[in-house]
C-alpha cells in the first residue's frame, strides 16, 4: 500500500491550501484517514482525522479554519486549510488504517508535503 500526498506549498497569512491524499495498492477498505504534522524541533502531531462513515476529529488549534473530507471510491483524503497563519508551517503526513484482502489491518503513512506560510 501507499500513499501519495500533494498539494503542499507557500502560501502568505491569511491564505489557504488543499491537500490531497491518495492511497494505493492491496485495500479492501479503509478505517480512519488523517493528516499529522511536524514543525522543525517538534513532535509530530495530529492535525485531523476522519472515520470511514465521515466522523471527524480535529486539534483545538485548526478548528474552525481547517476542514478534513475523505472519497472512500478514491480511496483519497483531502485537507482543506483557510486562514492559515505561519503557526501552521510544518511538513504535513497523511495516514490511513488499512484492511487489506487478507483481512490484515495496518497503518501506512505518506512521505509528507511541506506547507510553508510566511509574508
Amino acid at each position: 500500500v501507499q500513499l501519495q500526498a500533494s498539494g503542499g506549498g507557500l502560501v502568505q497569512p491569511g491564505g489557504s491550501l488543499r491537500l490531497s491524499c491518495a492511497a494505493s495498492g492491496n485495500i479492501f477498505s479503509i478505517n480512519t484517514m488523517g493528516w499529522y504534522r511536524q514543525a522543525p524541533g517538534k513532535q509530530r502531531e495530529l492535525v485531523a482525522d476522519i472515520g470511514y462513515g465521515g466522523s471527524t476529529n480535529y486539534a483545538d488549534s485548526v478548528k474552525g479554519r481547517f476542514t478534513i473530507s475523505r472519497d472512500n471510491a478514491k480511496n483519497t483524503v483531502y485537507l482543506q486549510m483557510d486562514s492559515l497563519k505561519p503557526e501552521d508551517t510544518a511538513v504535513y503526513y497523511c495516514n490511513a488504517d488499512v484492511l487489506n484482502d487478507y483481512y490484515d489491518s495496518m497503518v501506512y503513512w505518506g512521505k509528507g508535503t511541506q506547507v510553508t506560510v510566511s509574508s
